[in-house]
């Protein structure tokens, strides 16, 4: 079946639907007009210049130019993650926390996905890797940034009770214990909800673009399963990871609280 191309004019009338929640929202006063519209504007830029970029590299398929935009979307993912947290660790240690823990998750997990599991030659071949590695990214990113913001705030929130159970003798990890599952909880939990609603409340994006671009339903359901069991891995051992070491930045080597290290964005 042939893929019904859309004219930029099409896209427009869509556009016009962003606009107008724009409208509703300035008569309301709700405050979110100018955001709306810069992130509606951002979205059209982003996605057509990406577009340019992944048709050049498609043509290309050289590994150096692969690895170079991982890495650019690797560094830009390490930036949303400092940005969308209420409280941050000082200097560098927020974003290389976040970043860290995406890499070890999301670049393991979708090596393994492309060597072993869909087995594309080369395995880095790139109409799968980049595809995989973004969704990858940028689902870790919200579980890491989740888990980050709600271990920050907690610990500012709690810090008195925090104190008292160090003066009672409690190691620096028993006295954040509950506080390091509650986040680790929090950073996981859009991905198991996508699970739980996959096929009966909503259609996966994935498994709907396939769909519209004329692969076989079973097909597409097959790769969106793979898709969505890989990402919930990713974002769980992304939010385990950065919990652990920016829970362990928070307290020094004499295991006393230090919360000058943290900074309000």
């Amino acid at each position: 079946m042939e893929v019904i191309d859309l004219a930029w004019w099409k896209l427009g009338l869509a556009a016009l639907l962003v606009l107008a929640l724009g409208v509703s929202g300035h008569i309301a006063r709700l405050g979110i007009t100018r955001s709306l519209l810069i992130a509606a504007i951002r979205t059209v830029i982003q996605l057509a210049l990406i577009g340019l970029v992944l048709e050049a590299l498609f043509a290309s398929s050289a590994f150096y130019w692969i690895a170079l935009l991982a890495v650019v979307m690797l560094l830009i993912a390490g930036r949303e993650v400092v940005a969308r947290q209420g409280r941050r660790l000082q200097g560098w240690w927020a974003f290389g926390i976040g970043t860290g823990a995406m890499f070890v998750s999301s670049f393991t997990i979708t090596i393994l996905a492309l060597t072993v599991v869909i087995g594309p030659d080369p395995w880095y071949a790139p109409q799968y890797a980049i595809p995989l590695l973004g969704m990858m990214l940028g689902n870790t990113m919200t579980g890491v940034s989740l888990a980050l913001d709600r271990l920050n705030e907690s610990v500012w929130r709690q810090r008195g009770v925090i104190e008292n159970r160090l003066m009672l003798g409690q190691t620096w990890q028993q006295a954040l214990e509950d506080i390091r599952r509650d986040a680790m909880r929090s950073g996981m939990m859009p991905s198991i909800n996508a699970m739980a609603a996959a096929g009966i409340v909503s259609l996966p994006g994935m498994m709907t673009g396939q769909i519209l671009a004329g692969s076989p339903p079973a097909v597409a359901v097959k790769y969106q399963i793979l898709v969505m069991l890989i990402i919930s891995a990713s974002t769980g051992f992304g939010a385990v990871m950065a919990v652990s070491w920016g829970g362990r930045r928070l307290f020094d080597d004499r295991e006393r609280l230090r919360l000058d290290r943290l900074v309000k964005s």
